[in-house]
């Protein structure tokens, strides 16, 4: 691997880790609605996932394997945009516009992670 390629293999796992800890603080602002409730639980648990998924790909023992692990990121990524969709927001502009970033890393990673998959097979 090329300092390049390690370089933009640490910059994907940070990405995704900071989206992983802004969706954390995230949550803590919204209004706890019994639908709130359940669906935060989805949204941390896809959000952890997809740094996690692709952690596991870079360690992948075949190339078989990385493709699958860069599957399901893109597909965790999806699902926490349709998590934050869901999400009631409140009153506040802030909490709003915070979903919006969110919905856009969200998708901004769904696209990475597609164009990584297409050039892996």
């Amino acid at each position: 691997m090329t300092e390049g390629e390690n370089s933009k293999q640490y910059d994907l796992e940070a990405r995704t880790f900071v989206m992983a800890q802004r969706v954390r603080r995230f949550v803590k602002q919204l209004p706890r609605t019994v639908a709130n409730v359940e669906d935060v639980k989805q949204l941390i648990r896809a959000s952890g996932s997809v740094g996690a998924n692709y952690i596991e790909a870079n360690e992948s023992l075949s190339k078989k394997d990385f493709v699958v692990r860069i599957k399901i990121c893109r597909k965790e990524a999806k699902e926490c945009r349709y998590w934050l969709h869901l999400l009631e927001t409140g009153e506040r502009q802030q909490v709003h516009e915070e979903r919006e970033l969110l919905v856009q890393e969200a998708t901004e990673l769904m696209k990475i992670f597609g164009s990584v998959m297409r050039k892996s097979m």
